[in-house]
């Protein structure tokens, strides 16, 4: 692919995670497998503390919202007031989290819940953050030349901090300027991509997003963001449709930063 030049007015970029900075095999085969091997181990050992409380909590509003929206959830509503039958509870939740992770659901309760047995697993050396080749160098690239660097993805920030905290690389989280989850809305709506772009206190036209998924990139596109979408091995393929409308880049080293000065 040819070398895409930066907009001259940018000043921030706005990075997707899972198919951009980081390969899809990493987030479907390593970190979901590793949810549902051992969530049903974590919530019996972390069931009576209080930050587990509160993710159970919120999986349980959620699924009060999916049946109100008639959702078809094969599952109960997790309760965690059943504490005269402690394994059938523990179950509902599993059962919940597992049916939203089947239908590939990004909602902030699972998201939640998630990043807290992520937590311990990067914490206990057992999962290390994956990243291209390419994608620490440009980011120094690019921050030396000016530019802030944040990140947007479905998964939680706890779990985004872990990621690049916990990297291959080793501790990465100073490469970047903030961070922003589905809490600021989701990547698949342009309001989102408004908010984030008054909470970084910036134009939206100042901002170049690079993500892989062309729905999040049309998104951003209406708020007047600029926006390259990121083409690596193992992603989901574009239609012609696609790849003529939107500049393309296989690397982040093909993104070349106008200097500043």
């Amino acid at each position: 692919m040819a070398t895409v030049s930066l907009p001259a007015n940018v000043s921030v970029m706005l990075l997707d995670i899972e198919g951009t900075t980081t390969p899809i095999t990493f987030v479907k085969d390593i970190l979901f497998p590793y949810i549902k091997e051992h969530i049903e181990d974590y919530l019996s050992t972390h069931w009576e503390e209080d930050e587990c409380k509160q993710d159970v909590q919120l999986l349980k509003k959620q699924a009060e919202q999916d049946v109100r929206e008639h959702r078809a959830c094969r599952v109960h509503s997790p309760d965690q007031t059943v504490h005269t039958d402690e394994e059938k509870a523990i179950r509902e939740v599993v059962d919940n989290v597992l049916w939203q992770m089947a239908a590939d659901r990004k909602t902030t309760a699972l998201k939640q819940l998630q990043g807290h047995m992520w937590r311990a697993a990067y914490m206990s050396g057992k999962i290390k953050g994956e990243l291209y080749q390419d994608v620490v160098p440009a980011i120094r690239r690019w921050r030396q030349q000016g530019l802030k660097v944040y990140i947007y993805s479905s998964g939680s920030v706890e779990a985004q901090k872990l990621l690049f905290g916990y990297s291959v690389e080793g501790d990465l989280l100073e490469l970047f300027d903030g961070h922003f989850d589905t809490n600021i809305g989701l990547k698949v709506e342009s309001k989102s991509y408004q908010r984030i772009a008054e909470r970084i206190g910036c134009p939206p036209e100042e901002i170049l997003f690079l993500t892989d998924v062309t729905r999040e990139a049309n998104a951003a596109v209406e708020v007047g963001m600029n926006v390259v979408v990121v083409v690596r091995p193992g992603n989901a393929e574009l239609a012609e449709e696609e790849r003529s409308h939107y500049r393309l880049i296989s690397s982040f080293s093909l993104l070349q930063a106008t200097s500043s000065s």
